[in-house]
């Protein structure tokens, strides 16, 4: 389903990625994880056209990004790379002056043309599904983090994406709601939906994910099944990176 060759991005003169590669297929979980600074949320934002990159390409299905994707003269490109791959962000970003419903009927009446009353039935469906169907009418403000990042992952799945991106989504929330937003996480994975997640949660990593991808300094320096990373990692930045996190 997404396909990552030889992923190269620079800011300036510094290569915040070096040359990744991996690959994502239908109802699989990737989780990355590593250090700060190791480019986990660069390269999710190159997956699906948020950054430009320098080299290598990423396939998302039959669609191609390139060094040479222009967001103007490639904005069709883009809107279909996006409809297949949803985003849900680490600080939520609802829009503030729509309620939970117009927030989640937003992209599929303006991107998909879905008739009003469609886009309600299938928000109202998936609002109920992530415990939320008594907000529809509240506004983002009026909701705590973790509701919030709800409505986020209602407002992805609402698009009916083959895989969606998440982004550190619980590092804005307190433990307990941090928790409630990875049991929705693994109840999706146990339904067939494709993700890659970028995570300091070693339990979903170690739980939920099919493959695990160790970031450091740009490179993916170790990835495999959680029970080969986890349990005899190889490579030393792993190692102390688990040592480090090893009550997370």
């Amino acid at each position: 389903m997404i396909v990552v060759r030889n992923l190269v991005k620079k800011y300036g003169p510094q290569e915040i990625l070096k040359g990744i590669s991996l690959e994502v297929h239908k109802g699989e979980v990737h989780a990355v994880i590593g250090p700060s600074g190791g480019g986990k949320s660069t390269f999710l934002r190159c997956l699906n056209g948020l950054e430009p990159f320098q080299g290598g390409e990423v396939r998302v299905g039959n669609h191609v990004l390139s060094p040479a994707t222009n967001p103007r003269s490639d904005a069709r490109l883009l809107e279909a790379v996006r409809r297949q791959v949803g985003f849900v962000f680490q600080q939520f970003n609802l829009f503030p002056h729509l309620t939970v419903l117009q927030n989640v009927i937003e992209a599929p009446t303006q991107v998909l043309k879905l008739k009003r009353d469609e886009a309600i039935q299938r928000a109202e469906k998936l609002l109920a599904r992530v415990g939320l169907a008594a907000k529809r009418d509240a506004y983002p403000k009026d909701l705590s983090g973790g509701q919030q990042q709800r409505v986020a992952i209602a407002r992805a799945l609402v698009m009916e994406p083959g895989a969606i991106l998440f982004d550190e989504p619980t590092s804005a929330l307190d433990p307990v709601m941090a928790g409630e937003i990875l049991e929705l996480m693994a109840d999706l994975a146990k339904d067939g939906q494709t993700m890659i997640v970028v995570t300091h949660s070693m339990g979903f990593a170690r739980h939920v994910a099919n493959q695990v991808h160790v970031f450091a300094e740009g490179y993916d320096v170790e990835s495999g099944p959680p029970s080969k990373v986890f349990g005899d990692p190889q490579h030393p930045t792993t190692k102390s990176f688990l040592a480090q996190t090893a009550n997370d």
